[in-house]
């Protein structure tokens, strides 16, 4: 019988098993070698499969990973770089500029189609969310997902021009907004994203090697394009200083059960945060210094007859210090993603929505960390 039997270079390889010793079978493969293994390593081969894949791998009758690959790699060969999977879409990177699969009237092919009418292609899933949410009323989200490199940017990039054109929006129109949606990843990214192994997308961390002047003023840009003022970037950066100069306060005993700053250093990154956090055209949203002291060395308890204010320890000062710098980071996030969405032109009023989420994973180490 054919089947697929594991191989060093080429992961898989097909042959014919010529005999049968216990739980071991020996196989010759296509390029003539002999390989004994275990008749669980085996897998069977599908003869009947055309000889230019399946565009559809629910299709395939043996569905595991040799089969699988075997038809990816097929229809890849072919420049058939989309293969549905059911209702999912696998696409491999081609690695080279292919237009015509992204031209308007290709988009005007797939406009209504049900899936599976078509070729498999990123608009066809678009088409499906965007009618979806208009024909039952409910938001929905596409979900593009795989390894650093294998083109999930692009694939969201397409998913956006789909969803413009859908939209009914004139080209030019379409065009700025697509740019503004894709200029709000690396704001998000640069605001919103945690280190990975192989991203390194987060401002927490130093890493030698990396000019960070460079992400500095391409993320001054990208604020630019989606309408976020000269005056917002300022305010922005402000905070951004501000709760870093927070995270350097630190503290020290005093008394039995009360804290003080620690030294003249710990004053100074004090004196910094509010300064900055003082910068606002409003008295009535200006930080005071001794304010911001108080407030990180003791805690209010109100009753219903009184606000009494209780001393913190140094860990319950530092705890104190930490909550207030992630809810100014929060909110200051949150305040992103409105001010972005805005400038997209999002109305507010919208009860659906389409969701693209571009999202990191499908990493395979050896050690998870």
């Amino acid at each position: 019988s054919h089947v697929w039997v594991e191989d060093q270079e080429l992961a898989w390889v097909d042959g014919v098993v010529t005999s049968v010793n216990g739980n071991e079978a020996e196989v010759e493969t296509i390029n003539g070698n002999q390989v004994t293994t275990k008749l669980s390593k085996l897998y069977p081969k599908d003869m009947e499969a055309p000889d230019t894949g399946v565009d559809d791998m629910t299709k395939l009758s043996y569905l595991h990973e040799p089969a699988v690959l075997h038809n990816l790699a097929t229809r890849y060969g072919i420049k058939e770089i989309y293969t549905y999977c059911g209702n999912i879409l696998i696409a491999i990177n081609p690695f080279q500029a292919i237009s015509h699969l992204y031209d308007t009237e290709l988009m005007d092919s797939y406009k209504g189609a049900q899936l599976g009418d078509r070729s498999p292609h990123v608009f066809a899933i678009t088409d499906v969310a965007y009618r979806a949410m208009n024909n039952e009323g409910k938001s929905n989200s596409i979900l593009v997902s795989g390894e650093s490199g294998a083109g999930k940017t692009e694939t969201t990039k397409m998913i956006m021009r789909y969803l413009a054109y859908l939209g009914g929006h004139a080209a030019a129109e379409a065009r700025t907004v697509e740019r503004k949606v894709l200029e709000s990843n690396p704001v998000l990214e640069a605001f919103g994203n945690a280190k990975t192994v192989r991203n390194n997308n987060s401002s927490c961390y130093e890493l030698v090697g990396v000019d960070d002047s460079h992400d500095y003023l391409a993320t001054k840009k990208a604020m630019d394009i989606v309408g976020i003022s000269v005056e917002e970037q300022d305010a922005i950066f402000r905070i951004v200083a501000a709760i870093l100069h927070l995270g350097n306060i630190a503290f020290a005993l005093e008394g039995e059960d009360s804290s003080v700053l620690e030294d003249d250093k710990a004053k100074f990154h004090l004196q910094v945060a509010a300064e900055l956090l003082m910068r606002s055209t409003d008295p009535h949203h200006r930080c005071d210094l001794e304010a911001l002291e108080t407030a990180l060395c003791k805690r209010n308890m109100v009753t219903p007859e009184e606000v009494i204010k209780r001393s913190l320890d140094p860990l319950g000062a530092a705890i104190s210090r930490d909550g207030l710098a992630k809810t100014i980071y929060a909110r200051l996030f949150d305040w992103l993603v409105k001010k972005i969405n805005v400038s997209i032109g999002q109305d507010p009023d919208s009860k659906c929505l389409i969701g693209v989420l571009d999202i990191y994973g499908f990493e395979s180490f050896k050690t998870s960390r």
